[in-house]
């Protein structure tokens, strides 16, 4: 099967903040929770002249292992997940972004995994070499990016974690954990999570089979621990306990967020 054509289209305003008509980016409601945040209200507009908005279908590809590191991404709207090929073949997922996350890092000139929109997902495209150019200009904007790479670091680690000593069941709590935490931090609902991602997917970033997945979200449901809304979303009914499960240490609660 073909993958999907991304389709790019000029930066169209997304919300209804105020901002000028020449100018989304002014406008843009993502834009405190991201990396643009750091800069000043002067200085977006630079930002917006190299911007293009681009959307891809579920199931596309936006980049591959390998391929020329040429662009930095930042998700408007949609999943998008990141993965590496194996030697054998075999495909590891490493990781899931969502609305406000930053894609594109490559500390060298190629792209150092691949990224697969889960649902459809709309995006703002960078060029790299002109946005690197910016960063010279706005040391901000280049101390929030390093932080994200910190973070990525830190997602890492957690991930070894998890396809380590882990159970099924505290790795799934850990993953739950981890989406909720993020939720908070981006300040929206962290008991209501957005699954886009097919189970198999789930399985593949924890090293699960699909069975055991699905098995043990059952299990969760039983124990009052969590319910689904609908097929693609779970509710936190019992942050506690998952963070028990999960062997939670940071004091941090999203309670405390909200």
């Amino acid at each position: 099967m073909s993958t999907p054509t991304p389709k790019i289209t000029p930066l169209v305003d997304p919300v209804a903040r105020p901002g000028p008509v020449n100018n989304p980016c002014a406008a843009c409601a993502i834009r405190d929770l991201s990396v643009c945040g750091a800069l000043k209200p002067d200085e977006i507009s630079r930002l917006n002249a190299i911007v293009v908005q681009k959307t891809v279908n579920a199931g596309a590809t936006l980049f591959i292992e390998g391929d020329p590191a040429d662009a930095h991404y930042i998700v408007l709207d949609g999943c998008i997940k990141l993965y590496k090929m194996l030697p054998d073949g075999r495909r590891q997922i490493t990781g899931f972004l969502f609305r406000a996350d930053f894609l594109g890092l490559a500390f060298r000139q190629r792209y150092a995994y691949g990224a697969e929109a889960v649902s459809t997902a709309t995006l703002c495209r960078f060029p790299r070499e002109r946005l690197e150019a910016l960063l010279d200009e706005f040391p901000e904007m280049e101390r929030r990016l390093l932080s994200i790479s910190s973070s990525e670091l830190a997602s890492a680690q957690d991930q070894m974690l998890l396809l380590g000593r882990k159970t099924a069941a505290e790795k799934l709590a850990s993953f739950l954990w981890l989406l909720s935490k993020r939720a908070a931090l981006k300040e929206t609902d962290w008991r209501r999570l957005d699954l886009p991602m097919m189970r198999s997917d789930i399985g593949d970033y924890l090293g699960l089979t699909i069975e055991t997945v699905s098995r043990t979200f059952t299990q969760f449901k039983k124990s009052g621990l969590v319910s689904f809304t609908r097929p693609d979303a779970v509710q936190l009914d019992d942050i506690d306990a998952l963070a028990e499960l999960a062997g939670v240490e940071e004091s941090w609660q999203p309670s405390t967020a909200m």
